[in-house]
């Protein structure tokens, strides 16, 4: 199996949906706070598939 960088732009989604999880959960951003533990999954699940599957 071959690993490969994530592309540029699938990193930075990948990060806002991390980001806007943690920022939802501290309190910033309340109207997504049932779902920041999702948003936290989806980005670094976004972060994996794009290591496994080249030009992601």
């Amino acid at each position: 199996m071959r690993l490969t960088p994530p592309t540029f732009g699938v990193w930075l989604i990948a990060l806002l949906l991390g980001a806007g999880g943690i920022a939802a959960r501290l309190g910033y951003l309340p109207v997504l706070a049932p779902h920041a533990f999702w948003l936290v999954v989806a980005g670094f699940g976004l972060l994996v598939l794009s290591t496994l599957f080249a030009r992601l």
